[in-house]
C-alpha cells in the first residue's frame, strides 16, 4: 500500500466542504485530480497521509459530508 490515500466524493461542492472541514481539524490534506482508475464520477479528491485515514473518515462522517469512498494510492 502507499503512503497517501484519497477520498472521493460525487460533487466538487462536496470535495469543497470536505476540505475546509479537515483543515480545520488540523488535517493535512491536497485537493488533486481524481485518479481516472478510480472514479469518473468528480474530478476532485482531496490526498492525505495514510496514517490519517481513521481520522480523515471520522470527521467527514461527523460534518456529514458525503464521500465516494476512501482508497489508498
Amino acid at each position: 500500500m502507499g503512503e497517501h490515500s484519497v477520498v472521493l466524493f460525487r460533487s466538487s461542492s462536496h470535495a469543497l466542504r470536505a476540505e475546509k472541514v479537515l483543515q480545520g481539524a488540523g488535517i493535512s490534506v491536497k485537493m488533486i485530480p481524481t485518479p481516472r482508475q478510480l472514479s469518473a464520477d468528480c474530478g476532485m479528491s482531496l490526498r492525505f497521509d495514510r496514517a490519517d485515514e481513521e481520522q480523515v473518515a471520522c470527521v467527514l462522517a461527523e460534518h456529514e459530508v458525503p464521500i465516494n469512498g476512501i482508497h489508498a494510492i
